[in-house]
């Protein structure tokens, strides 16, 4: 199963989405903070990020921007899941490269839908780009 890397610094938030998503078959890595989330991309590579807005250190909106401007990781899907709620902040995190973006609170189903149309859409594309 696809590996997802979760960067929350809410605990309850992160154990919530860790259980949900192992449960559904996935593996989870998480990192509570966003430097701790850009070594995180680095050494596991993961199929997929699950990116906090508000973070300690780097928050989302940066780590978003420094992973779509990394050649080895801007392929990775990212959806951002925050409580910044304004147009203006989810046009910023779609604009800089994310793939979807929800608002908290949130519910732990439509996550689970989203994170499966979001991987289903990377096997599609990659399918059809070794076809060729």
């Amino acid at each position: 199963m696809p590996t997802i890397m979760l960067a929350e610094d809410e605990p309850q938030t992160a154990q919530l989405i860790q259980f949900k998503l192992k449960q559904a078959g996935f593996t989870v890595v998480h990192a509570p903070d966003g430097e701790q989330a850009l070594t995180l991309v680095a050494a596991t590579r993961p199929d997929m990020i699950i990116l906090d807005g508000l973070m300690p250190v780097f928050d989302g909106f940066e780590v978003l921007r420094r992973i779509k401007e990394d050649p080895r990781h801007r392929h990775i899907p990212v959806l951002m899941l925050t409580a910044r709620s304004r147009d203006k902040d989810v046009v910023s995190g779609l604009e800089l490269g994310a793939a979807d973006y929800m608002v908290k609170p949130f519910s732990p189903t439509e996550l689970l839908a989203r994170v499966r149309k979001i991987l289903g859409s990377v096997a599609g594309k990659e399918a059809g780009e070794a076809a060729r």
